[in-house]
């Protein structure tokens, strides 16, 4: 699973040819989580308030590249890394 981008610690990843409804997977301190693309978890186990909060925050600022690699990576195509958080 290509690594789109890490900041603070963070490492965000996404599948190719991957389930709707469209989302990325976070990884922070051997905790993972599934994420919209507004930044809400769906499912797992991260429970920093902190590590959420820049998820969330990195994701609202990407919104539009996060689409562009989710079609993309439905497609096969290579994905694009994305900027962190300064």
């Amino acid at each position: 699973m290509p690594i789109i981008a890490v900041f603070y610690g963070i490492i965000v990843r996404m599948f190719y040819k991957d389930h709707d409804p469209p989302h990325f997977h976070a990884e922070y301190q051997g905790q993972s989580g599934k994420f919209d693309f507004d930044g809400t978890l769906i499912a797992g186990d991260i429970r920093s308030r902190t590590a959420l909060k820049l998820i969330a925050e990195w994701a609202d600022a990407h919104n539009e590249e996060l689409m562009a690699n989710w079609e993309k990576a439905r497609l096969g195509l290579p994905i694009e890394r994305i900027s962190p958080l300064d």
